[in-house]
């Protein structure tokens, strides 16, 4: 089980971080992501950090604003966002990927594991 949290309503230019603890099992060989759902729109992918941490990789929209990191017992993933704008606001999902030891990946399908989403809202 995936329990995202850390998400709520702040002005735009300010900054949340959001996390998602795992329970239940472990998932110190898997790699991790989010993605976010704006209102009206698809599920997109925002972060993803490989099972070691070392590696991550951005969507273009976040680059150089959000920082994703994992937590030392690697069954944690964080996603730290700054400079928020209107158009961040949206349900923000973490995830695991369907299979240990595999590469980052983008596209939903490659995750298995699904948290139950927070919400953010920023506010111009």
């Amino acid at each position: 089980q995936l329990q995202a949290s850390g998400g709520g309503l702040v002005q735009a230019g300010a900054s949340l971080r959001l996390s998602c603890a795992a329970s239940g099992r472990t998932f110190s060989n898997y790699g991790m992501g989010w993605f976010r759902q704006p209102p009206g729109k698809e599920r997109e992918f925002v972060a993803a950090i490989s099972r070691s941490g070392t590696s991550t990789f951005y969507g273009d929209s976040v680059k150089g604003r959000f920082t994703i990191s994992r937590g030392n017992a690697k069954n944690a993933v964080y996603l730290q966002m700054n400079s928020l704008t209107p158009e961040d606001t949206a349900v923000y999902y973490c995830a695991v990927r369907n299979a240990p030891f595999s590469t980052l990946a983008t596209t939903t399908p490659a995750y298995g594991y699904w948290g139950q989403g927070t919400q953010v809202t920023v506010s111009s």
